[in-house]
């Protein structure tokens, strides 16, 4: 319900611009209470990745209301985001990832990608949980993709397009240098 509020709040204050402060009476008395609710709901279910910029991006891009629950929509969204994080907080999640991992099945988390499940790895990459700045800068990561099926690149190419991720890892030296050094030294 909190995130539905916040959520209402931010649509309101960039559809309307009024200047007027909406209260929690105004959102439960709102005709899109239940929406909102649902919406809050579902990034808790799913575990979205940075809720208030998912808004923003759904407020910008004019997403329907109505819309604002489906995976499709979500994907887009973190297709967007993962391309334009910072590197800290790529390598972050993705070792929060493998954590969670290795405190499931008692392997190192470093092994993530050399031993998981390659079905819960590719879901993790396509929710945005492992990020490019892994995958490409990592022996395990390269890894993994050269024993990908077909089927399975073909899920996951939204997230891994070489030819973008080339161009940024040109373009930003330093951060592929650097996420190639955390990894490195975490045995990834």
């Amino acid at each position: 319900m909190q995130l539905g509020l916040q959520c209402y709040l931010k649509f309101y204050e960039s559809t309307q611009g009024s200047a007027k402060l909406k209260t929690f009476d105004d959102f439960a008395r709102s005709p899109y209470y239940r929406a909102f609710v649902k919406f809050g709901r579902y990034c808790v279910d799913i575990k979205a990745i940075n809720v208030a910029r998912f808004i923003d991006w759904l407020l910008k891009h004019n997403k329907k209301i109505d819309h604002w629950c489906r995976d499709s929509i979500y994907g887009e969204y973190i297709t967007d985001y993962v391309r334009s994080e910072s590197t800290a907080d790529a390598l972050a999640r993705a070792i929060e990832e493998a954590m969670t991992w290795a405190e499931e099945t008692g392997n190192p988390d470093r092994d993530y990608l050399r031993y998981g499940n390659t079905n819960r790895v590719c879901y993790a990459i396509t929710t945005g949980k492992i990020s490019p700045w892994v995958l490409y800068n990592c022996g395990s990561g390269m890894t993994l993709l050269e024993n990908l099926s077909q089927e399975q690149i073909a899920m996951i190419w939204p997230m891994i397009d070489s030819d973008f991720w080339q161009r940024k890892f040109r373009d930003y030296r330093a951060d592929a240098e650097y996420a190639r050094e955390i990894l490195t030294k975490a045995g990834w």
